[in-house]
């Protein structure tokens, strides 16, 4: 069983940045791939950003690519989601999730464990 919680989020002007940590609690966070997924208002979950067990490869969505970046330090059961350049279309709940597979997986059904979300707004 592994529980997350996310914090971090905020209000910020486009432009802007914002760092999101998700704590993990358990032994056993080096064992799992770590994502990052979005929901804005009325629209689906969306795919954000996903980072393999050792961090040594990550994955972002289209939208995000070269503005976000996802890391993780193992020693401190925490991922964490770095986001530059920030647009008002990036503005939603910010969810952490965990995953027992061994690759990247975009897909959020595939993921076991998730957080209770962070709000992010960016204004124009």
């Amino acid at each position: 069983q592994v529980q997350l919680v996310e914090s971090g989020g905020g209000l910020v002007q486009a432009g802007g940045s914002l760092r999101l940590s998700c704590a993990a609690s358990g032994r056993t966070f080096s064992s799992y791939v770590m994502g990052w997924f979005r929901q804005a208002p009325g629209k689906e979950r969306e795919f954000v950003a996903a980072i393999n067990r050792s961090g040594g490869i990550t994955y972002y969505a289209d939208s995000v690519k070269g503005r976000f970046t996802i890391s993780r330090d193992n020693a401190k059961n925490t991922v964490y989601l770095q986001m530059n350049s920030l647009k008002p279309e990036d503005t939603a709940v910010y969810y952490c999730a965990a995953d027992s597979g061994v690759v990247i997986t975009t897909v959020g059904s595939r993921y076991d464990y998730w957080g209770q979300g962070t709000q992010v707004t960016v204004s124009s």
